[in-house]
């Protein structure tokens, strides 16, 4: 089987060191996009998708913590490992506080970097607070769901199903792997994922002029817009 590639985003101000990142990471079948400041990466982040961000803390523009900060607070849920010299307990504490998924200091050995690269590219980041997709934002921290600024309340089923629906966005959820999920214990007839399904568009795209939830025929549902 044909091994594929994984696509990170390297934010790191020292050209050189990026460089050798990027070189020995395409050995490893792990391609970098670059940028050498807070700002570019931002931009970059948030305009495309990745398996995985490599972040440096001491960035131009906008520093590694302020940056992750803002991908959390945005919705972004793609995993961050943070590469810094700084090695203290605290600035530890202070990365996973505002939302890192790994640490790794420099000095670091290459195959290292690729490892925990992989592992983290295989997941998306339990760190973030807020799912963003077009304008429905679910709030995690709050249980707060809105559309276009107008509050939607939900029933707890309903809350979970969404919470699948945006974090596996835009792929397609297939119907088992939603019950198994609503209903570990005990699956129920293929009726009650219906109903739930129903429930939810009632909710969200009912009084909006563009629905988000589609039916994939035979294979189960997936959100976001404009999905043929």
């Amino acid at each position: 089987m044909r091994e594929t590639q994984t696509e990170v985003l390297l934010i790191e101000d020292d050209k050189d060191l990026a460089h050798s990142i990027a070189d020995y990471l395409r050995l490893d079948k792990i391609i970098c996009d670059h940028a050498y400041n807070g700002h570019t990466g931002l931009n970059l982040a948030m305009s495309n998708h990745y398996d995985a961000i490599l972040l440096d803390l001491m960035l131009p523009r906008i520093d590694g913590f302020s940056l992750c900060e803002i991908l959390r607070s945005r919705g972004n849920d793609t995993p961050i490992l943070m590469l810094t010299a700084k090695d203290t307990l605290e600035d530890k504490v202070a990365g996973f506080q505002v939302g890192t998924d790994d640490y790794l200091v420099k000095p670091f050995a290459m195959q290292e970097l690729a490892l925990r690269t992989k592992a983290l590219s295989r997941r998306k980041s339990g760190q973030v607070h807020k799912l963003l997709i077009a304008d429905l934002e679910y709030d995690l921290l709050a249980k707060r769901v809105t559309r276009a600024g107008q509050e939607i309340r939900l029933t707890p089923l309903n809350m979970i199903l969404l919470e699948v629906l945006m974090r596996k966005s835009p792929a397609t959820v297939n119907r088992r792997e939603l019950e198994n999920i609503l209903w570990p214990n005990d699956i129920p007839d293929s009726n009650n994922l219906r109903v739930q399904i129903y429930q939810l568009r009632q909710q969200l795209d009912k009084p909006f002029a563009r629905p988000l939830i589609h039916t994939v025929q035979g294979h189960g549902f997936r959100l976001g817009e404009n999905l043929s």
